[in-house]
């Protein structure tokens, strides 16, 4: 499979005269026809709900676009919940999933009217004494422990995380609850971690499933959804097969239909909280070649680097690489693609296949959409870069400016200094 930026060389020169590289910019028509497939692959349950997973890109002009498309937020801070409820998101069109959580997170959430999924179960008492009095309802998270596996593939170790409760500290914090007067409760999980994989999402609800019709028979409690959260994965490398989000909500059915509605338990809502199938094929990172270097290999120099986009340095991971206008050229030449940082891992691809690259020449890295400015940071003083929304008429809108030294400097005690720029 090839990949095809959603951005043609003209585009990007036309965008880049106003806003300088690096920027990350997004597909709204993509966006909006991602959300639309997810809501009709998940039709078949009245109660559907997907809550962006905020931490994935947190702009306040996507988040309205996916409001505007019928999501909600997952949030995890008082910064997100204040993203949420800037844009109108509030009361049960957010999950507050925390963990660690500080009392005014946990405030603000309950000011809200979020939805509250609870990390732990000591977090009981701590929001019954927050909010005064619990919520008629609440979420808990799970962790199964030992390894979660497809087949014979082990596709992560929720025993190594540090998130969520064991079904007997659920059961036991369901009942706590329900004596202070929670009636109707939520089970949530994340098992595995961009799974690309259309049994993923069966394999998981599945096992919550199975968990729900468990939890009520030991406590009476009635659950009232069950949120998949995220995991589903994206085609980061051309060769890897793309998650058919039509066939997985049918895999969700059948699972639903074999478990709970066997059991009597066909009103239970399905919730997901998606950030990365979401968002990351909706994301390019455009950025100008600076330099070229011939030592032991080849290099190619961005204005990017790590502090834009810190996925390859942190993970090893892969992100695909497109040279604007030369998309159809023969891949003849071998390059590591590198940032600026004073940091030897600042590569973006190693030994990758491309095209003969010239200085001055535009690059878009593919599928950073999610994950890709929210993670960003100042180390060597370097500063985040613009985002840009690419509309569906072809026009574009500045979503967020780039940094300033100004910006950098802001937060120091500046009174005893002058800083020129």
């Amino acid at each position: 499979m090839k990949k095809t930026p959603f951005l043609t060389l003209e585009q990007a020169r036309r965008i880049a005269a106003e806003i300088p590289t690096p920027f990350h910019i997004y597909d709204e028509a993509g966006i909006r026809a991602n959300a639309r497939a997810l809501k009709a692959a998940f039709a078949w349950n009245p109660g559907f709900k997907e809550y962006f997973a905020v931490k994935a890109t947190p702009n306040p002009y996507i988040l309205r676009i996916l409001h505007e498309e019928g999501c909600g937020c997952d949030c995890a801070t008082y910064t997100e919940l204040l993203l949420a409820e800037a844009v109108g998101i509030t009361g049960h069109e957010i999950m507050f999933s925390s963990n660690v959580t500080p009392e005014p997170d946990m405030r603000k959430a309950c000011e809200l009217g979020a939805y509250i999924n609870l990390d732990d179960a000591t977090h009981v008492e701590f929001l019954n004494r927050i909010a005064g009095q619990v919520p008629e309802t609440v979420c808990l998270r799970y962790n199964p422990g030992g390894s979660f596996s497809l087949g014979n593939t082990i596709m992560d170790m929720p025993r190594d995380a540090k998130y969520g409760m064991t079904e007997d500290q659920m059961a036991g914090a369901i009942s706590r609850l329900m004596a202070l007067g929670t009636r109707h409760f939520g089970i949530h999980a994340l098992l595995a971690s961009n799974a690309c994989s259309n049994e993923y999402y069966p394999e998981l609800a599945a096992n919550l499933f199975r968990l729900a019709v468990r939890l009520r028979s030991a406590t009476g409690a009635h659950i009232s959804f069950v949120n998949l959260s995220g995991g589903i994965g994206v085609d980061y490398r051309p060769e890897q097969p793309k998650c058919d989000i039509a066939v997985i909500g049918e895999g969700v059915r059948r699972q639903y239909e074999r478990i709970l509605t066997a059991n009597g338990m066909d009103d239970v809502a399905i919730f997901t909280e998606l950030g990365r199938f979401m968002l990351a094929p909706y994301g390019h990172l455009v950025s100008t070649v600076l330099h070229k270097k011939h030592i032991y290999r080849e290099y190619v120099g961005l204005d990017a680097c790590a502090a834009n986009l810190m996925r390859p340095a942190m993970y090893g991971a892969y992100h695909h690489i497109t040279v604007l206008g030369k998309e159809n050229a023969i891949l003849d030449h071998v390059y590591d693609v590198t940032g600026g940082l004073c940091e030897n891992n600042d590569k973006f691809a190693i030994e990758r296949s491309l095209p003969g690259i010239d200085v001055g020449d535009l690059v878009v890295i593919h599928d950073t959409g999610a994950h890709g400015f929210s993670m960003g940071y100042n180390y060597n003083g370097k500063l985040r870069s613009a985002e840009v929304l690419l509309r569906e008429d072809g026009s574009f809108r500045l979503i967020r400016r780039a940094e300033t030294p100004q910006d950098y400097f802001a937060t120091f005690d500046g009174s005893e200094f002058q800083f020129r720029t």
